[in-house]
């Protein structure tokens, strides 16, 4: 199955929703998932609280486990960063931000860097 062009998807009065207009669709259904009573409280990833509807509960455990510069790489490349961004952002070479990602990408136990980012985005990609 092919994925759908974001402009082809039609909103409640059948027009086309852009880009933007489909990520602020998702952000506030996040926002309402977290005002149900019983939510979840949010998580604290390193310094970061995450709504706890963000964070998937397959890698709920494991995102714990992270150390603090591979929690800081993850949320620049949810940020849309690019590695080199990364690198100069923390003062440490692009290979090194790679190994980062790299082992996050393994502790998550993910098919690879554009999941990892996928996931990045979900976790730190400002909702408002």
């Amino acid at each position: 199955m092919s994925p759908v062009p974001a402009t082809s998807v039609p909103s409640a009065t059948g027009a086309p929703l852009s880009e933007e207009q489909r990520l602020s669709a998702i952000a506030e259904l996040l926002r309402r998932a977290d005002a149900l009573p019983g939510a979840a409280p949010a998580v604290a990833l390193g310094e970061h609280m995450v709504e706890a509807a963000r964070v998937p509960r397959r890698h709920r455990d494991a995102l714990l486990r992270l150390t603090p510069m591979e929690l800081t790489c993850i949320r620049f490349l949810g940020w849309g960063r690019s590695n080199g961004d990364i690198a100069t952002l923390l003062l440490i070479s692009e290979n090194t931000v790679r190994v980062h990602l790299s082992n996050v990408a393994r502790k998550l136990e993910l098919d690879g860097m554009r999941e990892l980012a996928a996931l990045a985005g979900l976790l730190f990609y400002p909702a408002e």
